[in-house]
């Protein structure tokens, strides 16, 4: 490797060397069998002298120590406040600006409401802080009924009404909005109606702008469930929002403006209403099923009919005739297997034609129930991102274990990925990519170094310097592994250490940063094996890909040929120069570039903790509390 210099040669020899270490076999071998899947391993036969054992020294001293990863909290929605309606059944009508001000307060309507603000001294409604505060600020300076004409509810009123009742469509719960509208005929005393109309009146603003700031934001606030999500705030103009809605007779489409404005939101909205229209999957397989050319089970016609009614176009064309021949069968023929290899690759798994529980989930791994929940979970997961997603832009999606490069509405480059493992999990948070490193210098992060470097390192402090790797004090300045008392530090190290480029280099030939704190990005990897597994959470947290050169092409708008020649000149840098998003996503339901929903295995559990926030919102929000 010609960036190498005079270390070619040296630095493939140390890592096989360190490969033969085995006093740490959890952290150090561990280590390098996770970064290298067993490296550049050389055999020495002829070529170098077998390395020598190296001598066991007793740890030096010093704690032993973890950096721990993000853990999950227990959510705790905020609680809700009584309305204090105080300041605004003392106030004063207010002093009109001009003669048509001056007009409206003589008027049956100013009067009429200034006056109905006398029955909400002993109301009791309840809301978000910020939606309370709200509330009094915007009535106190707009002192009339947005809701209420003429002594009843308006159809500006009948509009919201309609879409709060038409949450569940969202995957949102109409009771959270509901709000008991006056009777249009009544026999109670105009004191009665009063007051009844101005309950009316504030309910139904607090349940109006509960609903716009959930379905902008979510039900949720996602960085109180744990520190691997990571969004920033979306800021709600509460009072503005309600200004909006004096002043207009559109009000359903001011509400509806507010959920996600983007095709995959609308396509897990059309999902949701299937899936509650359908009845439950009346084919019951069994999910342990392993099925291999030439065996037979009763279970293969109940897949195979699974199979035959999901055919689109392409499938039915090339396969169709297949199944209706042998769709009966109970013989897994060799001229099925064709069949099962195209199901598992449209599906993102290895094509190897041998049927198992994960080719079972792709028809009956989630009942109808299950798949409601994960399209629900998505919906909110939604409105915590941009309503408009971006185009150029790249998504990553872990539990699919992909990363596609979407353009114009087109997906023009998707490639398998490798994610973070349960105990290194991958965050998820959205970002801008900002450049690509060829032939890249890996700077470890301290939870490696701490939790699986230190250990090896009070015992052999010389190793890195052996395996090509660099380490530098806290003012920049390079010194010898071997020269520090590594056994003298915890979790707080005051040395950076970062890999050479290198064959072995853990980020492979080139990176796609996207600056955050979490120090994730994408990359490619020397462990190109992983990318034939089915369950690819296997890395340290950031994102390895098996076409880093296509994803580098398409974020640079160049070619992969032009990717080759800049990595022919060794170590480089080149800035991204468009606006890129990219989506670190977590979604275990999610639509192709079709709008065909498809669904995942929860990787890391995520939905259940996100249901457990919104039990918990709901718990909140009930009449009771």
């Amino acid at each position: 490797m010609k960036f190498l210099g005079n270390k070619q040669v040296a630095v493939p020899l140390a890592i096989a060397a360190t490969l033969t270490f085995s006093q740490q076999p959890a952290s150090a071998q561990g280590l390098f069998d996770m970064l290298f899947g067993g490296g550049i391993r050389h055999n020495p036969q002829g070529e170098f002298p077998p390395p020598p054992k190296p001598r066991k020294v007793q740890p030096s001293g010093g704690p032993s120590v973890r950096i721990s990863s993000p853990t999950y909290n227990t959510y705790k929605a905020d609680r809700l406040v009584r309305v204090d309606f105080t300041s605004l059944i003392g106030a004063t009508p207010p002093q009109p600006a001009s003669a048509q001000d001056a007009a409206y307060v003589r008027s049956a309507a100013g009067n009429a409401f200034h006056d109905a603000l006398a029955g909400l001294s002993d109301y009791e409604l309840f809301a978000e802080p910020d939606i309370a505060k709200a509330l009094v600020a915007y009535y106190s300076a707009n002192p009339d009924f947005i809701w209420v004409s003429d002594n009843a509810p308006n159809a500006r009123a009948q509009d919201a009404v309609r879409v709060l009742g038409e949450a569940s469509s969202y995957g949102l719960t109409p009771a959270d909005y509901n709000v008991d509208v006056p009777a249009a005929a009544t026999t109670a005393t105009p004191q009665e109606r009063s007051k009844e109309l101005v309950r009316f009146e504030m309910a139904l603003s607090a349940r109006v702008l509960r609903y716009a700031q959930d379905a902008q934001s979510g039900r949720v606030e996602p960085n109180r469930m744990t520190a691997y999500y990571d969004f920033p705030a979306k800021p709600f103009d509460l009072e503005g929002a309600l200004k909006t809605l004096a002043h207009t007779q559109e009000v359903r489409t001011y509400l509806e403006s507010r959920h996600p404005q983007n095709a995959e939101y609308q396509a897990l909205r059309v999902e949701l209403e299937a899936l509650e229209a359908s009845e439950e999957n009346e084919i019951v397989i069994d999910q342990k099923l392993l099925l291999k050319p030439g065996e037979s089970s009763p279970e293969l016609p109940k897949l195979l009919t699974l199979i035959a009614r999901n055919l689109d176009d392409e499938m039915g064309g090339n396969y169709g005739e297949v199944l209706a021949r042998l769709g009966k069968s109970e013989v897994y023929d060799p001229e099925l297997v064709p069949v099962i290899k195209a199901v598992q690759v449209k599906a993102g798994m290895k094509g190897d034609g041998v049927i198992g529980p994960r080719t079972v989930a792709l028809y009956v791994g989630a009942s109808k129930a299950d798949k409601i929940e994960k399209v629900k979970v998505a919906l909110e997961e939604l409105r915590w991102l941009p309503s408009d997603l971006g185009s150029p832009r790249v998504f990553i999606n872990q539990p699919a274990f992909t990363a596609s490069y979407i353009d114009n509405g087109e997906e023009k480059l998707k490639t398998r990925a490798v994610i973070g493992r349960v105990a290194n999990q991958t965050a998820f948070f959205y970002n801008q990519i900002k450049q690509v490193d060829f032939h890249p210098f890996w700077g470890v992060p301290q939870s490696i170094i701490v939790n699986e470097m230190l250990p090896r390192l009070r015992s052999d402090p010389g190793y890195l310097d052996r395996a090509g790797y660099e380490v530098t004090d806290a003012r920049g300045r390079q010194v010898p592994s071997s020269s520090v008392n590594w056994g003298a530090y915890g979790s707080n190290i005051p040395f950076n250490v970062r890999q050479q480029p290198s064959e072995a280099n853990a980020l492979g030939e080139l990176k796609i940063l996207f600056p955050n704190k979490h120090a994730i990005y994408m990359h490619d990897t020397p462990q190109k094996s992983f990318f034939a597994r089915d369950m690819r959470a296997l890395s340290h947290g950031c994102v390895r890909l098996q076409d880093p050169r296509g994803m580098a092409a398409a974020v640079l708008d160049t070619t992969v040929d032009d990717i080759a020649e800049k990595l022919s000149h060794g170590h480089s840098t080149e800035n991204v120069t468009r606006v890129i998003p990219v989506y670190v996503a977590y979604f275990t339901a999610w639509p192709d570039m079709s709008g065909k929903v498809e669904y995942f295995d929860d990787v890391y559990d995520r939905d259940s903790r996100l249901m457990q926030a919104l039990d918990a919102t709901e718990a909140v929000r009930a009449p009771s509390s």
